[in-house]
């Protein structure tokens, strides 16, 4: 349980089927990245207003086939709130509510190979856990255990490089920048 849950917290990924989950996310530059891959349908966008502006539906929004909606098109949209085309950050300050469906139907080869290699390595050659303490002085050494708790799963750098190359941890981000 200790291992799929740090490679869980390295890839932020779930690795299971998740149909229609409704995430909050802001846009970057008109493009959403979607948190949870594969990302296998994109159902609804919808742009979330602040300050009595009310929560609207984004028409023309388009999806990559991959993980990023982009929500502004080329194409011209009829009726939408002149907020928008003056690009008004308080009263749609570019947060989406997104309703999508993501996972795989079973859990990849790479991931299921690092899990095990982890346990395996707990199991053959357990390491000592938070609040062990030991201690060498000349001849004598001694040790303490002040937690009660056993061994820690650890993962290693090769652990974190095969799930990197496999595609399932960020490599980068993107941050925007106002001048006002």
């Amino acid at each position: 349980m200790d291992a799929s849950a740090k490679v869980r917290a390295y890839t932020k990924q779930n690795f299971t089927r998740t149909d229609n989950e409704i995430v909050v996310v802001r846009a970057q530059q008109g493009e959403i990245r979607l948190p949870q891959r594969p990302v296998l349908d994109v159902t609804s966008v919808v742009a979330i207003g602040t300050g009595g502006a009310p929560d609207l539906p984004v028409v023309g929004w388009e999806w990559d086939g991959l993980d990023i909606v982009r929500t502004c098109t080329d194409s011209p949209v009829i009726n939408l709130p002149e907020l928008w085309y003056e690009d008004d950050a308080e009263a749609y300050p570019g947060t989406y509510r997104v309703t999508y469906s993501h996972g795989d139907a079973r859990i990849p080869d790479v991931v299921v190979a690092v899990v095990a290699r982890m346990a395996l390595r707990t199991l053959t050659a357990p390491t000592l856990a938070g609040g062990v303490t030991g201690e060498t002085i000349g001849p004598y050494s001694y040790r303490t255990d002040g937690s009660g708790v056993g061994t820690a799963v650890l993962m290693t750098d090769e652990d974190r490089r095969e799930l990197a190359d496999a595609g399932y941890r960020p490599k980068a981000g993107m941050s925007m920048v106002r001048f006002r």
